[in-house]
């Protein structure tokens, strides 16, 4: 007789937020996937079979409602190096543990990370207008972009993929200034990077400033009307963060005025943003749809922590890639 599997909470299967149809057949190797339709439709009899919320694109929605409904869950696994959906603190109250994938996330979200400073700094967005546009009959020998080699970037946040892109950045042989809670002597010596203890320091001297803080209480809004005085009229802003750590109006009214040259942004808030919002109208702002993280690889090793985290909690281990300290 097979053993009964446990049952793991997911938002749906396949769809735009749900478990990808090319990771099922792995997941159900090791859980009986139940989707929230199912379990809203018959919680009592499912109830009981749930240790494992399988978080993916911060679906399931996870509040104490639920958490009281689910007398045997032992771990929230989510997709992503990020927990600012997620009320810790609530849930470290009902005994469970939550479990990230900060290592899956690194490479992918340093080369987008790369790549929308490449955008922004060569112009790329009108470049291609240029040569598609049905109007263009040459190349203007003059229209430019910016230079990259031999330009200072500024990283804010010097942790796993703050180190990944400096490593990008030393390659294209630029000047690198960064700005942590802590120094990190180590990575600065491999990278060449210089330390600035005050943010201040590295806005004035930066070319690139590139945001990569975990959101919290500290960091809202960390980048604000005074930040961007502080920064270079030539400089741009590369957001792969979250969008709360940015004031959007402040940014708007930065890049209006010329206050800073130009924006990139992976991450804004809400997301989307409204049709109607400046930001979406401005030829001086690259915007991608939060996707650091959309390569099949980098999903592929997201969804493998995550299991790797749900099992070890099933089997009583010290669970993979705890998120502790809130």
């Amino acid at each position: 007789m097979n053993k009964e599997l446990p049952g793991a909470l997911v938002e749906e299967i396949g769809g735009t937020i749900g478990v990808m149809e090319e990771h099922v057949d792995f997941l159900k190797e090791r859980f009986s996937l139940i989707t929230m339709k199912e379990f809203k439709e018959n919680k009592e009899h499912l109830a009981d079979k749930i240790v494992c919320i399988f978080n993916w694109a911060n679906k399931p929605d996870v509040n104490s409602e639920l958490l009281k409904a689910l007398p045997r869950l032992k771990v929230i696994a989510s997709a992503g190096a990020g927990v600012d959906h997620l009320d810790i603190k609530m849930i470290s109250s009902y005994g469970v543990k939550v479990a990230n994938t900060p290592h899956a996330v690194t490479n992918s979200t340093a080369d987008l990370a790369m790549t929308l400073l490449l955008v922004a700094a060569r112009n790329f967005m009108e470049a291609h207008q240029i040569a598609v546009s049905p109007n263009t009959v040459r190349f203007h020998a003059n229209w430019v972009g910016g230079d990259i080699t031999g330009m200072t970037l500024g990283i804010v946040g010097m942790g796993r993929i703050g180190y990944k892109i400096a490593q990008r950045a030393k390659a294209f042989e630029m000047k690198i200034l960064y700005h942590n809670r802590h120094r990190r002597p180590e990575e600065e010596k491999s990278v060449g990077a210089s330390y600035c203890e005050r943010l201040d320091d590295l806005l004035q001297q930066s070319d690139y400033v590139m945001l990569v803080v975990n959101l919290s209480p500290e960091t809202e809004k960390l980048m604000g009307k005074h930040e961007f005085q502080m920064m270079k009229p030539s400089a741009m802003l590369i957001n792969i963060s979250r969008g709360l750590v940015v004031d959007q109006e402040a940014l708007v009214e930065a890049l209006e005025t010329g206050q800073i040259k130009a924006a990139a942004l992976d991450v804004t808030y809400p997301e989307p943003l409204p049709r109607d919002h400046p930001l979406l109208k401005m030829s001086n702002v690259v915007l991608a749809p939060h996707m650091g993280t959309a390569t099949r690889g980098a999903l592929r090793l997201m969804m493998e922590e995550m299991v790797q985290s749900m099992m070890d909690a099933v089997n009583g281990l010290p669970v993979s890639n705890e998120v502790t300290g809130f």
